[in-house]
């Protein structure tokens, strides 16, 4: 088994990009969800309610963020803190009270106009730390403006499983991207991924932090902003979670173990309960 994809997502719910090798620190994937946009009451925003959001694009240089869209628009915002920035105080669905930094009116404005909704972007800073609220935490474990954990990881398989259904429905088979993992595994059977306790690539350890349960941005177009019901009609067909049948599963959630390490494409994929 080995990893043959791996993927940024700079900002939350923003068009994400793959890389052939990514740093890992205590929150995450380096450059992974450091950038968040909000409402006007600092609540985060997502394509759950606004899919438009599929269709701004993200580049990371060695200084900026780059946000733009098929029309030419695009805004730069620095990617360190900076001290005269205004604060802001942000949620993410049962994580309140985090504290971030303000991005500016210029990129304000530019999400604010494509959205068509008052929205900011901020960043993280030094005064931001998020606990992960998962039962698989321990103390230190911490990350960035992702869901409920750090990463996600999805094999090859389990997404071949997932299109041989669809297409012998007569539908269309539907692409990784869809379901925004941050690794990408082949070389394993359909679903292996939800049986790891812990894994190594590189020199990084992972940890299981629970399967995840999908929701309809896995029906958005990453592309078009168009949405529809599939995949998530034909995986309520047989991936409905054992002990909760309202969520349906797709992936597994992780934790870093390794707060300082090196992940690339091509490395193999260790299985072990007993790292040290």
């Amino acid at each position: 088994m080995h990893l043959s994809g791996l993927f940024i997502y700079p900002v939350k719910g923003l068009r994400g990009f793959s890389v052939n090798s990514a740093d890992v620190d205590a929150l995450g994937l380096v450059g992974d969800r450091r950038f968040l946009v909000v409402d006007e009451t600092g609540r985060f925003l997502t394509q759950r309610t606004l899919p438009r959001m599929a269709l701004i694009a993200t580049a990371l240089d060695a200084t900026h963020l780059t946000l733009s869209t098929e029309g030419a628009d695009r805004a730069r915002v620095a990617l360190t803190s900076d001290p005269a920035a205004g604060r802001h105080t942000v949620s993410i669905w049962k994580s309140d009270g985090l504290q971030t930094e303000d991005c500016g009116d210029e990129v304000a404005t530019f999400l604010s106009t494509f959205l068509a909704t008052r929205c900011r972007l901020v960043r993280i800073g030094p005064a931001f730390r998020r606990p992960v609220l998962k039962s698989a935490a321990r103390a230190g474990d911490v990350f960035h403006f992702g869901d409920g954990a750090p990463l996600l990881v999805i094999s090859e398989a389990s997404i071949a499983d997932l299109n041989d259904r669809l297409v012998e429905q007569g539908k269309a088979a539907v692409p990784m991207d869809r379901f925004r993992p941050n690794l990408v595994v082949s070389g394993c059977t359909a679903f292996a991924e939800d049986t790891w306790p812990r894994f190594r690539l590189g020199t990084a350890i992972f940890r299981a932090a629970g399967q995840s349960s999908r929701c309809i941005v896995t029906t958005t177009d990453q592309f078009t902003g168009k949405r529809g019901t599939e995949p998530l009609r034909t995986l309520a067909t047989y991936r409905r979670d054992a002990t909760d049948p309202t969520d349906v599963n797709f992936g597994q959630n992780l934790i870093n173990e390794t707060k300082s390490g090196t992940v690339r494409v091509g490395d193999a994929v260790e299985l072990s309960t007993s790292m040290p």
